[in-house]
């Protein structure tokens, strides 16, 4: 082979190799680089957004450190790739260095040979007397060609051993920086598990905070809720709330009379609506409606009436008498009819005699007071208030049916059945219930009139 192309490759895989381990030292510098700038600040919050806020901060965190991990993974890929294919490069070049090698030291030894064989032929020549001055010329120029060549060789051999000492030394080089990369690739991997139980670790503590707030707020709740139903409020508040959110009642009932005479009947009076959970009613006493329970009954032909609260306006689609005092009339209301009025809603007392007085409120609106109430077995529907203790705002003043009762803490206890007893709802149970509309001379309402007088002139005296 040529020197001078030899020459030429030599340098270039020693320049190759050099740019190759400065690339590498620049990717393992940008590799620290990207890691030390990984910082997590984790500030203590309070609340439940807080340990949100934190368990974000610390996945952004992982997610960063994720990427960075990946990110010096392809890298370390892909100089494990360049290393690999330049690491076969390398082999090649030096079976080919080794194989130069071996040919030059075979051509070396063969020139060695020759220069032996040629001194050897020059002593037998010497020796010889029939040898002439240009044969002697010529093998001493011959001589002097084969030993050029073998010091070029031997310094060909010199370059070669040096050149692949160099190789070793990047070779050295590039594993030590494969060793490197290996280490942070670990440190990396060490750095995201840490990082992970940290985050997870987090996510248990804020779960844990998150369960604790909850109970806190439950007990909290509960706690409020306990306090709001033990507590009694004022008859003032009691009627203020009342006057809020009363609804007025209009009622009109009309029928054909005698000689073709009709009669009308309008009632109109104030009441609230209530409910059993379910369902949700406007009720009052019949004396408030164009109804009469009497004996005999009256028919009516037409019925209709509204429910008012403010702006809002509803119409009244039936009327039902109470199971337990057919006195006591109750009319449902939807809940898009609910939220059409805007009024509150009131709930059936749950504890009706948690407090020893009640609040009772005219049906119009122009007295309340308060009065004590006893129980008495032999009406257990009912509590008979003490109207010697029943005090308004102008002083005392008696009560009469159709009044609001209402327990200390604001919910309803129940209506006056008359002027000394209140009947206690604990429900809207019926049998009866009259239809509203244009036409109802199918119902003949005066039988079931006459019915419910008679039942309620079967009650006890003092109930009637």
């Amino acid at each position: 082979m040529n020197r001078s192309i030899l020459i030429v490759i030599c340098d270039f895989l020693l320049l190759s190799l050099l740019t190759f381990s400065t690339d590498l030292s620049k990717m393992a510098g940008e590799n620290e680089g990207s890691a030390a700038t990984i910082k997590v600040d984790v500030l203590p919050k309070t609340g439940d957004n807080n340990a949100k806020d934190l368990a974000a901060v610390m996945q952004q965190a992982l997610g960063e450190e994720q990427k960075n991990r990946e990110q010096l993974q392809t890298e370390l890929a892909k100089a494990r790739e360049v290393a690999r294919q330049q690491q076969e490069q390398f082999n090649q070049q030096a079976k080919e260095l080794q194989q130069k090698q071996s040919n030059l030291e075979q051509q070396y030894a063969t020139a060695q040979a020759n220069i032996q064989a040629l001194n050897q032929k020059l002593q037998s020549s010497t020796a010889e007397t029939s040898m002439t001055r240009e044969q002697l010329a010529a093998k001493e120029a011959e001589i002097q060609k084969q030993t050029d060549r073998a010091a070029a060789l031997q310094k060909q051999l010199a370059q070669l051993a040096k050149n692949n000492q160099i190789a070793q030394d990047e070779k050295q080089k590039l594993a030590g920086q494969l060793q490197m990369a290996e280490v942070e690739k670990r440190a990396a991997a060490e750095k995201a598990t840490l990082m992970q139980q940290q985050v997870q670790a987090e996510r248990v503590q804020n779960a844990r905070l998150a369960e604790g707030f909850k109970a806190l707020a439950t007990n909290s709740g509960a706690l409020t809720q306990e306090i709001r139903d033990n507590r009694a409020l004022a008859p003032n508040t009691i009627f203020d709330d009342f006057v809020k959110n009363r609804v007025r009642t209009r009622f009109l009932a009309s029928r054909s009379g005698f000689l073709g005479i009709n009669s009308s009947n309008r009632k109109e009076t104030e009441t609230v609506l209530v409910t059993d959970g379910p369902h949700t009613f406007a009720l009052c006493h019949v004396q408030d409606t164009p109804l009469t329970l009497s004996d005999p009954g009256t028919d009516w032909d037409v019925l209709t009436g509204t429910l008012d609260h403010n702006t809002g306006q509803v119409p009244i689609s039936s009327l039902s008498f109470h199971l337990q005092d057919p006195r006591v009339v109750f009319m449902p209301v939807t809940q898009a009819e609910v939220r059409q009025l805007g009024c509150k809603v009131y709930s059936i007392s749950s504890d009706p005699y948690k407090f020893q007085d009640a609040v009772v409120i005219g049906t119009q609106g122009d007295y309340y007071g308060e009065s004590s109430f006893q129980i008495d077995l032999n009406t257990p529907a009912y509590v008979k208030l003490d109207r010697n203790l029943l005090k308004g705002l102008f002083g005392k003043f008696n009560p009469s049916c159709g009044d609001l009762v209402f327990s200390r803490t604001g919910e309803l206890l129940g209506i006056m059945a008359n002027s000394t007893y209140c009947l206690v709802l604990h429900d809207f149970a019926s049998d009866v219930s009259f239809p509203f509309g244009r036409d109802i001379r199918t119902q003949h309402t005066g039988d079931d009139l006459s019915r419910l007088f008679s039942y309620v002139f079967n009650l006890p005296a003092k109930l009637r």
